[in-house]
C-alpha cells in the first residue's frame, strides 16, 4: 500500500459515526439531486415536444391542407363560371376567399416562431395573390349570364399560375410533413431516453438503498451487535473475555471504553475476593475469639464469683463479729472491703448478661409489652414506692422478640428513669408507643435530671458514667445493654435532644405478625397508671 493511500485510510479510521453518516446523506443527496434534476429535464423535454407536435407541427400541415383544398374551391368555382356564367359558381369561390383568410391567418400564428415555415407561407400567399390578380378576380368580375371571354383567352396562364400556387403548397406541405416527422422521432427519441433515465433512477435509488443498508450493517449495527455478544459473555460471567473495538472511532472508543471498565472490574472483584479471603480470616479469628469470650464467660460465672463470694461473705462476717471492736480505721476498711465485693459481684453479673444479649439464640415469640410492662413496675415497686413515682402509659402493642432481653429493656429504662429523678421532686414517669410503617416508635419520658445533649452519644457506651458511683449506684451498662437488645431486635435508640424537662429516651421496634397484633395488642389509648 503507498504512502498516500495510508495516510487516506488513515484519516478515514478516525472518521465518528456522527461524520460517516453526515458523509452518506450528503453524498445520498447529491445523487438524488442530480438524478432529480436529469428526470426533471427529461420530462421538460418530453413535454415540450410534445407540445410542439400537438400544438404546432400537426396543426399546421392539417391547416395548409385546408388551405389547398380552400384554394381548390376557388379554381373551381372560378374557372366554372367562366365557362358558363352561371352565377352559382361564385359561392364556392367566395367561400373559399373567406376561408383562405382564415387559414392563412391560423397558419401565420401556428408559424411565427417557424422562419423556414414562414416563408413558405409567403410564397404561397404571392403565388396565390398573382393568380387571383391575373385571373380569379377579373373572371369573377364580369357580368353572369354568358361564358367570360377571359376564361378562354387566359386559361393557359390560368392554368400555369395554379400550377405554381400548386407547386408553392407542395413544397409548404412537404416542409411541414417532414418537421412534423422530425418531432415525432424526436418525442419518441425522448421518451425512450424519459423511460431510461428513470429506469436508472430507479435503479441507482435501490442500488443507494442497499448500500446504506450495507453501511449502516458493517460500520453500525454489526459492531454494536459485536460489542452487545462481548457484553453479554461478561455478563454471563467471563470477565476475561476481551472486547476487540471495531466500526467508526467513536464505536471504537466505546468498546475502549467498556473494555476499560471490564479490566477494572476485574481488578475490583480480585481485590474483593483477597478481601473476602480476609474477611473469612477475621471472621475465624472472631469465632475463636467468640469462643474465647464464652469460656471467659462461663469462668467469670463459675470459677471468679466462688472466690468472690468467699471475699464478700468473709468480709461480712469479719464486719459483724468485729464491728464496733476495732478502731474506726478499721471499721472503714471492712466496709470498703465489703462494698468492693458487692460492687464487684454487681458488675460481674451485669457484664455476663450484658454479654448475653444477641449471642445466645433464645426463639422468638410473640411478648405482650402491656403484661411485660406490669412485671417490671412490680419489679420496681419499692423503688416506686420510695420515690413516690407515677407511672403512665399509652396501649402498647405485642411484638416479636425475646421476652427475657425486651424485660431487661424496660427495666433499665424505666429504673434509670426512676434512679436519675430532681431531689424532692416526685418522678412522673410516661411510656408512649405509636406505630411507623412496620416499627412502633415507642419512648419513656421523665421529669428528671435529664441528659445533656453533648453526652446524648456518651450514655450509650458501657462503663460511661455521667455522675460518681456515690452520688448515683450502679455499673455503667444500663443504657450500653439497652442498645445492644434494641439493635438485636431491628431497632435504634437515642436521647430526643429537643426534650427539655427531664430526659426522653426514643426507640424503634419491629411489629408482630398481623395475627399476632390482632390478639395480643390492646386498642388504642388506652392508659394505665402506677402510683406508690
Amino acid at each position: 500500500m503507498s504512502g498516500t493511500a495510508r495516510s487516506r485510510t488513515g484519516r478515514l479510521s478516525t472518521w465518528t459515526t456522527r461524520r460517516w453518516l453526515r458523509v452518506g446523506v450528503a453524498a445520498s443527496l447529491t445523487v438524488l439531486t442530480v438524478l432529480g434534476l436529469t428526470g426533471a429535464w427529461v420530462l421538460g423535454r418530453t413535454a415540450s415536444l410534445s407540445d410542439d407536435l400537438v400544438s404546432v407541427r400537426s396543426p399546421s400541415l392539417s391547416t395548409t391542407f385546408r388551405l389547398e383544398s380552400a384554394l381548390l374551391k376557388q379554381e373551381t368555382g372560378v374557372r366554372g363560371y367562366g365557362l358558363t356564367g352561371a352565377a352559382d359558381f361564385l359561392e364556392p369561390y367566395r367561400q373559399g376567399l373567406d376561408e383562405q383568410r382564415t387559414f392563412t391567418t391560423r397558419l401565420r400564428e401556428l408559424l411565427r416562431g417557424d422562419p423556414a415555415g414562414t416563408r413558405d407561407l409567403a410564397v404561397v400567399e404571392e403565388r396565390v395573390e398573382a393568380w387571383q390578380e391575373r385571373i380569379a378576380r377579373p373572371i369573377a368580375a364580369a357580368p353572369a349570364g354568358s361564358a367570360s371571354p377571359l376564361a378562354t383567352e387566359r386559361a393557359a396562364e390560368g392554368k400555369r399560375a395554379f400550377d405554381a400556387v400548386r407547386a408553392a403548397l407542395s413544397t409548404q406541405q412537404a416542409r411541414l410533413s417532414t418537421e412534423r416527422a422530425r418531432a415525432a422521432e424526436d418525442l419518441s427519441d425522448t421518451m425512450s431516453l424519459r423511460n431510461w433515465v428513470f429506469g436508472t433512477i430507479a435503479g441507482l435509488i435501490l442500488l443507494l438503498a442497499a448500500l446504506v443498508f450495507e453501511a449502516l450493517r458493517r460500520g453500525i449495527t454489526a459492531p454494536l451487535g459485536q460489542l452487545a455478544t462481548d457484553a453479554r459473555v461478561i455478563a454471563g460471567g467471563n470477565f476475561e473475555h476481551p472486547i476487540v473495538p471495531t466500526g467508526p472511532a467513536d464505536l471504537r472508543q466505546l468498546s475502549g471504553e467498556i473494555d476499560s471498565m471490564r479490566r477494572r472490574l476485574v481488578r475490583e472483584l480480585a481485590f474483593a475476593e483477597e478481601a473476602r479471603e480476609r474477611l473469612d480470616a477475621q471472621a475465624a479469628d472472631l469465632q475463636r475469639s467468640n469462643a474465647e469470650l464464652e469460656q471467659f464467660a462461663y469462668v467469670a460465672s463459675h470459677d471468679l464469683q466462688e472466690p468472690l463470694r468467699k471475699i464478700s461473705s468473709f468480709t461480712q462476717l469479719l464486719q459483724r463479729r468485729y464491728g464496733g471492736q476495732l478502731d474506726e480505721r478499721a471499721d472503714q476498711y471492712i466496709a470498703y472491703a465489703v462494698d468492693g465485693a458487692n460492687r464487684m459481684q454487681v458488675l460481674i453479673n451485669d457484664l455476663l448478661e450484658f454479654s448475653r444479649v444477641g449471642r445466645l439464640q433464645d426463639d422468638l415469640k410473640s411478648v405482650d409489652l402491656e403484661e411485660l410492662h406490669e412485671r417490671t413496675l412490680s419489679s420496681l415497686s419499692m423503688s416506686i414506692e420510695e420515690t413516690g413515682a407515677s407511672i403512665t402509659h399509652d396501649a402498647l402493642p405485642s411484638l416479636t422478640g425475646v421476652g427475657a432481653q425486651l424485660s431487661m429493656l424496660w427495666q433499665n429504662l424505666i429504673g434509670n428513669a426512676i434512679k436519675f429523678h430532681r431531689p424532692g421532686i416526685p418522678p412522673r414517669i410516661h411510656v408512649s408507643a405509636e406505630r411507623d410503617g412496620d416499627l412502633w416508635r415507642l419512648a419513656v419520658t421523665d421529669n428528671g435530671i435529664g441528659i445533656a445533649p453533648e453526652y446524648a452519644e456518651k450514655v450509650f457506651v458501657i462503663f460511661q458514667r455521667l455522675h460518681t458511683k456515690d452520688a448515683y449506684k450502679g455499673s455503667g451498662i444500663g443504657l450500653a445493654m439497652c442498645k445492644k437488645i434494641v439493635e438485636f431486635h431491628g431497632g435504634t435508640i437515642a436521647v430526643d435532644p429537643d426534650h427539655r424537662d427531664g430526659a426522653r429516651i426514643t426507640f424503634t421496634l419491629a411489629g408482630a405478625p398481623a395475627s399476632e397484633q390482632a390478639t395480643g395488642a390492646q386498642p388504642a389509648g388506652v392508659v394505665s397508671e402506677q402510683t406508690p
